[in-house]
């Protein structure tokens, strides 16, 4: 079968398209023909060789939607999507033709969606759903600023939020970004190009600030989003954002009480992970959280893709298409 496969990490120019044999399922597992797989900017810092969990050599992608060919009878033939657990790190990911995954790892797929549209959701609203709702705890009422919200794991969290009856917050870079933002939930915006995040969210909250921020950018805006906290409030963090140390006045957080919570999808096991997307899946069905638009490129295209992802050059969510 063809895959994209890494022998070493460091640089995206050790990821090629490769022939290696078919995986062989074990009892306990399934093989699935991939129809689609999503690429995520966690993909490419795989290779770059800053997820410390991947061994080598490896395959790698962690969504997948598909066909499953090989393992138990009542799975045969059924269409099936899926993320989480180690897959793509230390063991063998979606970005390729065929990929192996246990039983709990697969949910069936809605029959309104598309393969590609399948693929595209797993990641995002599983560390969307780890952070808001399991992270945070976030309750009808409360408010919730999102940075990084026009990205895929913010989108999918503000939609979470509305869900749950929370204010959505969120911000841009510029005031020319808010026409690109009219289909999400948010109930307010901080132009960050006029003003500081904290000055903002009190601005919107009548000098309260937020009782959940989740940050998606990381460590240059780990500060900023402190200060935007409301007394008690509790901070999510998923992403170091290239900056790993971070400095905060320590007065300020504990005279705030405020909470900081890190959540990494990577700790979300396989069954974990199945019953996200499992309760998520009539309301992707349904319409009640739309779905992301989605870009389809070919599996040949996959180091390109990497690349653009990576450079920050593509906007829509990608899909590979063995």
């Amino acid at each position: 079968m063809r895959a994209l496969r890494f022998d070493r990490t460091g640089s995206l120019d050790y990821l090629r398209l490769v022939d290696v044999p078919i995986p062989a399922p074990l009892e306990s597992e399934l093989l699935v023909k991939v129809e689609a797989a999503g690429v995520n900017p966690s993909d490419a810092k795989n290779v770059l060789g800053r997820m410390h969990e991947t061994t080598t050599p490896r395959i790698p992608g962690r969504d997948f939607a598909g066909t499953v060919v090989q393992g138990s009878e009542e799975w045969i033939g059924r269409k099936v999507f899926g993320t989480g657990g180690n897959l793509g790190y230390a063991r063998d990911g979606s970005h390729a033709d065929f990929v192996v995954v246990p039983r709990e790892a697969v949910v069936p797929m809605p029959p309104t969606l598309s393969f590609a549209q399948a693929a595209a959701v797993g990641l995002p609203y599983l560390t969307a759903f780890a952070a808001v709702i399991h992270g945070a705890r976030l309750l009808a009422g409360e408010t919730i600023l999102i940075l990084g919200t026009r990205g895929a794991v913010g989108s999918a969290a503000a939609r979470l939020a509305h869900r749950v009856n929370a204010r959505v917050i969120g911000a841009v870079r510029t005031t020319k970004d808010l026409s690109l933002e009219s289909t999400l939930p948010v109930d307010s915006w901080i132009d960050l190009e006029s003003t500081d995040l904290a000055t903002g969210c009190r601005a919107v909250t009548s000098g309260k600030g937020a009782d959940v921020v989740l940050n998606t950018v990381g460590g240059p805006m780990f500060e900023p989003c402190l200060a935007a906290l409301a007394r008690r409030g509790r901070q999510i963090e998923i992403s170091s954002g290239g900056m790993p140390r971070v400095g905060f006045n320590i007065t300020d957080f504990y005279h705030n009480e405020s909470r900081l919570i890190g959540v990494d999808s990577l700790k979300r096991g396989f069954a974990e992970a199945a019953q996200i997307l499992r309760d998520l899946a009539p309301a992707f069905e349904n319409g009640d959280l739309p779905l992301p638009a989605v870009k389809a490129s070919p599996l040949e295209s996959g180091p390109e893709v990497y690349r653009q992802i990576d450079a920050g050059m593509i906007r829509q969510k990608v899909v590979l298409v063995p």
